[in-house]
């Protein structure tokens, strides 16, 4: 079936879903004679995220998804990749007990790079390989107040890397997190696969001052093993602000993750085990159109660049000196700042700067590396009518490597009437090399081929990878807040991949910018609220993938594969004695993805059988039950992940996954 038929065949199926779903809140309707209780509908949350200041989420100027801390608790879920499942376009795909890959709209891949991840606004990006390690946030899941999730490209206002999209998980202030109870808050999740989340958080205030402490650890074995570790990690987090005027503030925040333990990256034919530990200080000055940021941030790794099992008699991967253990240490540097002036009744002018250092010291690279950022960017909100808003933005970047780049933005929101709006934008973003990619000095060693060694170097003569997206968009709210719908259809156009192939010297490998990709589609979605304790979703995403025969002949982590669909599906019930339940489906369609060809090359000699392109469609379906008590400070829960235990690989490489039960302890005093 084709993209058009496919989702003129939702239409129809989600208008029928809505009818039915909102029946009971068309009984409630009647009975309230047009008198509709807060509690009785839904809420239009505010965001920060496409805008640079909070606005309705149906007046934002992009693409923009919530998943409040609501959505978590009674999610059940671990991690934060399986919360963002819930979202339309958004694509996971989890390699290992601890390595996750996350993207947009049919760009998501091993080792994903394209995505660009924020805690209160400070990027958590790792520069040197691109990467984003998911279970190793500097956060515990209660201290999170919401994330913001923007999908389509963003580099306008936030640089290079908010290539597919961008991510905020926004934190509890020390007055929000203390709430209704003395600021203390213990938190103990356990289940099967050796698995541990706890937390341990205590909040305060007093006059001017403010404060959060937490403590966490996370802890669980391999899908492929109950007897083997996936990951072990433990994180400390301060949290400090100081009011210096009604107006303004200055906050201190600081911490560390360290795992000793984590089971990958995995990808193309490499299967890492990792020490990693990464520390930050970060200090702000904020007040209500202006913040000034300053923060440093530390990595260091020590991975075991291993192959696939399968290959490991076959591959070696070393440095210059023939030693597989990558030695890693980054320093960061950020400051930034960002203020906005309002020009008149119409008009908000937002503008800012931000730079960024990075000091890298790798065994596997050519030298010691040294990276320097620095982007100017200028956004205009202009509200031309009662019904009709125009933002457009622009951003100028430099970088070491890759001569300076522009990226524009524009977005027009039409309103015709109160709870309706209509959006058309467009934007360009850009991905710069990483340090891999242009000054890799690695060694590829092949015993059983009289000792043959392959060299991969970087190449200082790359284009940044690029995008050119174009977006329409509707969100609508109906029987009076009780129902809203969302469409989205998109075309993404990318190019100048940044793909390896062989030099002259065919022993010798190097990185090279080449080929296009097309991606296209559609996103439909309804949240409604059935009855006061009723609530739920439903939503669905399809695409379409083209890319050049040089992008496909280049094969490896370049070469596009997506699942053509995905479908999302959910209720929660909520009830006054204290018990809850939820409900989640995500069914996602069988995708073909690239496998190395040293697979197939060495299966005959080795054993085994090359893994296959093609990875099953899967459906993941998540319970969760709970029990408040102590008035409604005390929680017990328990979850299951992947109930109908669905087996299934999410990439070729990455390991079945299976399903797991977890127990909850949650008490606030």
């Amino acid at each position: 079936m084709t993209l058009l038929g496919r989702l003129l065949q939702f239409a129809h199926v989600l208008l029928v879903a809505a009818c039915l779903a909102v029946q009971p809140a068309l009984g409630i309707a009647a009975d309230l004679n047009g008198s509709i209780p807060e509690l009785a509908m839904l809420k239009d949350q505010d965001v920060s995220i496409a805008d640079l200041h909070e606005v309705p989420i149906t007046e934002a100027s992009g693409n923009v998804y919530v998943i409040t801390d609501e959505d978590i608790r009674h999610s059940g879920a671990t991690d934060i990749p399986t919360l963002l499942r819930r979202i339309p376009g958004m694509e996971v795909m989890q390699m290992t007990g601890a390595d996750f890959n996350v993207s947009v709209r049919g760009n998501n891949q091993a080792a994903a790079n394209r995505l660009l991840v924020l805690v209160d606004g400070r990027s958590i990006y790792e520069d040197t390989y691109g990467s984003v390690f998911w279970m190793l946030l500097p956060v515990t899941l209660p201290e999170i107040k919401r994330i913001e999730v923007l999908k389509g490209p963003a580099s306008a206002i936030y640089g290079f890397n908010a290539f597919d999209g961008v991510i905020n998980i926004i934190t509890k202030s020390p007055e929000e997190m203390k709430s209704n109870s003395n600021g203390t808050m213990l938190q103990f999740g356990g289940g099967e696969f050796g698995t541990i989340r706890s937390a341990a958080i205590q909040a305060g205030t007093h006059e001017k001052f403010g404060y959060r402490l937490s403590l966490g650890r996370d802890q669980n074995q391999k899908w492929s093993d109950r007897n083997q570790l996936a990951l072990r990690a433990d994180k400390f987090n301060v949290h400090t602000e100081y009011e210096l005027s009604g107006l303004s503030k200055v906050v201190f925040t600081g911490g560390l993750v360290d795992s000793n333990r984590f089971d990958g990256q995995v990808f193309d034919v490499v299967h890492e085990n990792s020490t990693i530990a990464n520390g930050y200080a970060n200090l702000e000055y904020k007040r209500r159109d202006f913040f000034l940021r300053g923060n440093w941030i530390r990595w260091s790794e020590n991975r075991q660049e291993l192959a696939d099992p399968r290959l490991a008699p076959f591959v070696r991967f070393t440095d210059r000196d023939r030693n597989v253990n990558q030695r890693y240490k980054q320093d960061v540097y950020n400051l930034e700042a960002q203020h906005a002036l309002e020009l008149g009744a119409t008009n908000r002018l937002t503008y800012g700067f931000n730079y960024r250092h990075n000091a890298v010291s790798l065994n596997v690279l050519d030298q010691f590396s040294r990276e320097n950022r620095f982007g100017l960017y200028l956004q205009d909100e202009w509200r031309a009518t009662d019904i009709v808003t125009v933002v457009g933005g622009v951003r100028w970047d430099l970088h070491t490597e890759i001569n300076p780049t522009y990226s524009p933005r524009l977005a027009v929101l039409f309103k015709p009437a109160r709870d309706h709006t209509f959006r058309l934008s467009g934007a360009v973003a850009y991905r710069p090399p990483n340090n891999l990619e242009s000054h890799t000095d690695l060694r590829t060693v092949f015993p059983t081929v009289d000792g043959l060694t392959a060299r991969g170097q970087g190449s200082q003569n790359l284009s940044p990878e690029k995008i050119v997206s174009y977006e329409a968009g509707y969100q609508g709210w109906f029987l009076r807040h009780r129902l809203r719908f969302r469409g989205d259809v998109f075309y993404n156009h990318i190019s100048d991949f940044i793909v390896a192939v062989p030099t002259a010297d065919p022993s010798v490998l190097t990185f090279t910018s080449v080929g296009k990709a097309d991606i296209y589609g559609g996103e439909a979605g309804i949240e409604f609220l059935a009855t006061t304790w009723l609530t739920g979703f439903a939503n669905y995403s399809t695409l379409q993938l083209w890319q050049s025969s040089d992008l496909a002949a280049a094969g490896g982590l370049t070469q596009r594969g997506a699942p053509p669909y995905k479908v999302s599906a959910g209720l929660r019930g909520e009830w006054d004695n204290g018990v809850s339940g939820e409900a989640a489906l995500h069914h996602i369609a069988a995708a073909s993805y690239p496998v190395n060809f040293l697979f197939p090359f060495f299966a005959q000699a080795g054993g085994f059988t090359a893994p296959d392109t093609r990875v099953g469609s899967y459906t993941l379906v998540n319970l969760r039950g709970a029990y408040q008590f102590w008035h409604e400070r005390a929680e017990v829960a328990v979850a299951v992940f992947n109930t109908l235990n669905d087996r299934h690989r999410e990439n070729p490489v990455g390991e079945i996954i299976g399903s797991r039960v977890m127990g909850w302890l949650t008490i606030r005093y």
